[in-house]
């Protein structure tokens, strides 16, 4: 690695009852009229979303409420949020749910700050230029938005989804208890870790010039073996709360550049699960699961050293010096064991989605933007590849 930056400007808050300190730290932050921002009834049911109102009150904070964000947040819930901000004077957001409520608590704070339509800026077009600050109170360990500057929207005008990272997307403040995550379903849970570890292994595999840091690679490979570890102890024991913490803090690290330079990274994998969660509504992680067998399998040549010491330091497969290709296959072959023992799917099929040829050239000609686009620096996609790993992962 030739040169890097490295911005973590989040404070975090982390471990049991910090939920307790929200009041503080929203006021702390500068805010006075907040909006929170939710998902579905579980922040209700679970008594959080009383709380947390609750404890605003306590520090002399006024709120506004919206919830009914779903995974894939929606562009049409961002722009309810930003007119509702607009009309009610909300100087301060706080998100509390997952990635995909701090994702469209981001898109609001964009749209409330930085003039046109927010789609423009999510499709490139334009920059942001501004953000209203926000804070969060994370409920599920997966995307790292938390503490990374990066949120994804879809647009159901086409069902395109795209990514947008700005120096203008950091939270101020994370507060973060492993105990929120407690009643999270078996698959959401799994879901979760599969996309905290393709975070880290889009950093791991960069392009085949890039000169790696050793302990940037130690920091992925043990983050890695640390999810693997604490995911299969959750698929038995979903209240432990050291494995909880252990996949929470892995989920941050994953996406905050501590694993690696996003800038250097491949990000393939994750532009091609973007068609499908945009177009079938599917879980994040459980998508990338389904593509990055045979995303690997298509560019491990590129580079067969490097997921040969994946294979050895992260999936114990006995390096066998004379056939370093049979080595780096065995790898990706057990990395799909290990989703298959989290109960992920490893094919596009075991998504309940029955992939057309139709299909395949659609997802790819929207990844490519309509053609204008390769993606990758592994090894660079362009058009023709992204529909020959779609092909190959039905």
């Amino acid at each position: 690695m030739d040169k890097f930056q490295f911005h973590a400007p989040t404070r975090i808050v982390f471990g049991k009852a910090t939920q307790e300190q929200v009041g503080t730290l929203c006021k702390e932050y500068g805010a006075h009229k907040v909006l929170v921002h939710f998902g579905g009834h579980s922040a209700e049911k679970s008594g959080l979303l009383e709380l947390v109102c609750h404890k605003l009150q306590e520090a002399g904070l006024t709120y506004v409420l919206l919830g009914g964000v779903v995974p894939n947040p929606r562009l049409s819930k961002v722009l309810e949020g930003v007119k509702l901000c607009q009309e009610q004077g909300v100087d301060f957001i706080l998100a509390v749910g997952g990635g995909s409520v701090i994702d469209s608590a981001k898109g609001i704070a964009y749209g409330v700050a930085n003039p046109g339509h927010l789609w423009d800026y999510y499709s490139g077009e334009k920059k942001i230029t501004a953000a209203l600050p926000l804070g969060a109170v994370l409920t599920i360990a997966a995307a790292g938005s938390e503490m990374s500057n990066c949120s994804v929207l879809t647009n159901e005008d086409g069902w395109l989804k795209r990514g947008l990272s700005t120096p203008f997307g950091y939270c101020c403040f994370a507060i973060m208890n492993p105990e929120l995550t407690y009643t999270l379903p078996p698959y959401q849970t799994a879901s979760g870790c599969v996309d905290i570890m393709v975070h880290t292994l889009e950093r791991y595999f960069t392009a085949p010039t890039t000169q790696e840091l050793d302990i940037v690679d130690r920091i992925a490979e043990d983050l890695l073996k640390n999810v693997m570890r604490n995911a299969l102890i959750l698929k038995n024991n979903p209240q432990n709360y050291a494995a909880r913490a252990e996949i929470m803090w892995c989920g941050t690290l994953s996406h905050n550049d501590t694993t690696g330079d996003r800038n250097y990274g491949d990000w393939s994998c994750h532009q091609l699960e973007h068609e499908l969660s945009g177009k079938w509504d599917i879980a994040h992680g459980a998508g990338l699961a389904a593509v990055w067998g045979s995303w690997a399998r298509y560019v491990y040549r590129e580079n067969v050293s490097r997921f040969t010491q994946l294979a050895v330091n992260v999936l114990n497969v006995p390096n066998n010096f004379r056939n370093q290709e049979a080595v780096a296959l065995e790898g990706i072959a057990a990395l799909e064991g290990f989703f298959k023992q989290i109960d992920m799917p490893t094919s596009i099929s075991q998504l309940n989605i029955n992939l057309t040829e139709e299909d395949i050239q659609e997802l790819a000609y929207k990844c490519s933007f309509i053609g204008k686009r390769t993606i990758g620096q592994f090894k660079k996609l362009d058009q023709t590849d992204m529909a020959a790993i779609y092909r190959a992962a039905k």
